[in-house]
């Protein structure tokens, strides 16, 4: 595959859009694996959500893990024209398909807003009605990725930041970790029939999951995702 356009989201995060041959078409919510190959012959893989919504070209989200082997390369290196193996779209439990009408609720941990954006694209290109609502937990505003995108969500979204470390002083917002009281105040209700998408690091997913269960949410009902700082599982 080649990559054909490099977006700096924050100053640790960048968006690859791909043109990848042969490409089937994906779902919201799946993810690639990409393979990188040294010179020496040493290769190293990671996974990585799909960014992008169904119909739109692939796009991968990478947050730069400092001592990482894959995601430096990618968040710095890697310009428009290079290529690398990439193996996919790979998934189908954490998954949305627009023909559900029932509330989305997506829960976002760093960089595990990436599926949940591809979701919310898929919405808006499929003029799904059904009512969705994004809780996204991230460490100061400059640490949002997309939040142009986000903020600018309107037709049936919500959108709820939380920032955990720190905060610009006209911050009006959340300021703590989710936890089963936050989501008590944003979260469907249990009865409304909510099917809850939950993505980002171990201990924050689980968190999460099991808030969203001790409010009355069916475990059936919430799909998880975990994964490492990298943006890979």
């Amino acid at each position: 595959m080649v990559v054909t356009a490099v977006t700096d989201e924050t100053p640790r995060v960048r968006t690859l859009q791909l043109a990848v041959d042969d490409w089937p078409g994906h779902r919201a919510g799946q993810h690639v694996d990409v393979r990188l190959t040294a010179e020496d012959g040493y290769q190293a893989e990671r996974a990585y959500s799909i960014a992008s919504a169904p119909g739109e070209p692939p796009a991968i989200t990478v947050e730069r893990l400092d001592d990482g082997e894959v995601s430096p390369y990618l968040t710095e290196e890697v310009r428009t024209s290079d290529r690398f193996e990439v193996r996919g779209p790979i998934g189908g439990y954490f998954v949305w398909r627009s023909e559900s009408s029932d509330p989305l609720l997506l829960v976002g941990g760093g960089s595990g807003v990436v599926p949940l954006r591809a979701m919310l694209r898929h919405r808006a290109r499929s003029a799904s009605t059904a009512r969705a609502r994004l809780l996204y937990s991230s460490r100061s505003l400059a640490d949002v990725i997309y939040r142009s995108e986000l903020e600018q969500l309107a037709n049936g979204v919500d959108v709820v930041f939380t920032l955990t470390r720190e905060q610009p002083p006209s911050w009006s917002g959340y300021t703590r970790r989710v936890d089963t009281e936050l989501l008590r105040e944003v979260a469907w209700p249990a009865e409304h029939g909510a099917l809850a998408y939950v993505c980002g690091p171990t201990s924050f997913v689980e968190a999460v999951a099991e808030g969203l269960v001790a409010l009355g949410y069916p475990p059936a009902r919430v799909k998880t995702e975990r994964f490492g700082a990298t943006g890979g599982r």
